[in-house]
C-alpha cells in the first residue's frame, strides 16, 4: 500500500463509488465550452437520452467492459449513434482515470459492427435529367438556391449563411467564413465552417453568379459584416433568404423539396436498415456529391477537389493536405468553364 502511494498509483476505493451522474456533472463543467455549439448539443443529447438513463446511478468504478459492450451492441440503435456514444463514454471514463476514480477504461476494446452496406444506386446522386425535372417542379423562388448549390458544392449551412460581404461578383468567388446551423432550439450563427478545411474560397460559375445576382436584386442585402458575438442572425446581410425574407430553415425547405421531387417523379423512399426510418431520395445535399463527381469527371486533381469542397484529409486518400493558394481556385474554375457537356437547366 505504501509503495502504491509512493508510485502515485494508489486509488482510494471511496472515489470510485461516486455515481456516474454526479461525476459527469463535475466533468461536463470542463467540457461545455469546448467545440462547436452543434457538437456540444449532440453530446448533451447522447448523455440525456442514452447514457444517463442506463448508467447514471452506477458507481464510476463498477461499469464493466462486458455490460457496456452488451448495451452498446444490443440496446443503442443505429451505427452512428453507437459510434458517437462510444466516443463520448470513452472520454468520460478517461477523465475518471485521470481523476483517480478507476484504473481502466471499459470502452477500450469495444468493436462496433459496421453498418449494413448500401447498394450503389442508393448512394448515387441524381442525374442531370433528374435535376432538370426537380428544378422545373421547384417553386421559382428557390431555383437560384438550387442552381447555386449545384454549381458550388457548398453545404446547406454554408450557402444559407452566405453574406454579401463574403462574395466577390467581379472576381466570381465566394469565401466560406461562417455558417447558419439549426438544432432543437432553432437557428443560430456559427463563426466557423464544419472543419478548419471549411475555410475556403469557392469559384463561381456564370450560373452561380446569376443566382447570387438574382438574390441581390430581390433583397438588396447590406454589404456590412455584423459581429457574430451579438447572437443575432442579421438576415439583412444574407443572400439566400426564405420567400418572406427570413433566414432559410432546413426544416421548412424540406417540405417544399419533398413535394418537388415527388411531382418530378424521381422521389424514392429508402428504408434505413439500421434505424428502420424512412428517408427520401434525393436530398438537396446530394447536389454536393454531384459537384464532387463532376470535378472528378473533369479530371480536376483530387487535392484541389478536397480543398474546394472543404474536406479534411480522408481515410482513403493517400496524399497529404497542404495549404493551397489561389491556383487551386483557378484550376477548378478553368475545368468548370471548359466542360464540354452542356448543363441541363430546364425542361419543356
Amino acid at each position: 500500500m505504501r509503495t502504491t502511494v509512493r508510485q502515485g498509483t494508489y486509488l482510494d476505493p471511496k472515489r470510485g463509488q461516486m455515481k456516474l451522474a454526479d461525476f459527469h456533472a463535475t466533468w461536463w463543467k470542463t467540457q461545455k465550452k469546448k467545440g462547436r455549439p452543434t457538437t456540444r448539443g449532440r453530446k448533451e443529447s447522447i448523455w440525456a437520452v442514452h447514457v444517463e438513463p442506463k448508467w447514471g446511478a452506477w458507481p464510476v468504478a463498477s461499469v464493466g467492459f462486458i455490460e457496456l459492450d452488451d448495451w452498446l451492441q444490443n440496446e443503442v440503435k443505429g451505427y452512428h449513434t453507437r459510434k458517437k456514444t462510444l466516443e463520448y463514454m470513452r472520454k468520460l471514463f478517461q477523465a475518471a482515470i485521470l481523476d483517480k476514480r478507476r484504473v481502466d477504461n471499459p470502452c477500450f476494446g469495444i468493436a462496433l459492427e459496421a453498418p449494413p452496406a448500401k447498394h450503389a444506386d442508393a448512394l448515387a446522386p441524381p442525374t442531370d435529367e433528374q435535376c432538370a425535372l426537380i428544378r422545373a417542379q421547384l417553386p421559382e423562388y428557390y431555383r437560384p438556391l438550387l442552381d447555386f448549390a449545384d454549381e458550388t458544392g457548398m453545404r446547406w449551412g454554408e450557402y444559407t449563411g452566405l453574406r454579401l460581404c463574403n462574395v466577390d461578383l467581379v472576381g466570381a468567388t465566394a469565401s466560406v467564413k461562417e455558417i447558419i446551423s439549426e438544432d432543437d432550439s432553432g437557428l443560430f450563427r456559427q463563426p466557423a465552417p464544419k472543419t478548419d478545411a471549411g475555410f475556403r474560397t469557392v469559384p463561381l460559375t456564370p450560373t452561380a453568379v446569376a443566382a447570387v445576382q438574382s438574390m441581390v436584386d430581390r433583397w438588396k442585402p447590406k454589404a456590412t459584416r455584423s459581429d457574430i458575438a451579438d447572437g443575432e442572425l442579421h438576415s439583412e446581410e444574407l443572400l439566400f433568404l426564405g420567400p418572406r425574407g427570413g433566414v432559410l430553415s432546413r426544416h421548412n425547405f424540406r417540405r417544399v423539396w419533398i413535394k418537388a421531387i415527388q411531382d418530378a417523379g424521381v422521389a424514392r423512399k429508402v428504408v434505413n436498415l439500421e434505424t428502420k426510418r424512412t428517408e427520401w431520395w434525393p436530398r438537396i445535399h446530394d447536389y454536393r456529391h454531384r459537384f464532387a463527381s463532376r470535378l472528378k469527371d473533369l479530371n480536376v486533381p483530387e487535392k484541389d477537389v478536397q480543398v474546394i469542397m472543404g474536406h479534411d484529409r480522408g481515410s482513403k486518400v493517400t496524399w497529404l493536405y497542404t495549404h493551397a493558394g489561389p491556383e487551386v481556385v483557378e484550376s477548378v474554375r478553368a475545368a468548370l468553364a471548359g466542360a464540354d457537356q452542356p448543363r441541363l437547366r430546364v425542361v419543356s
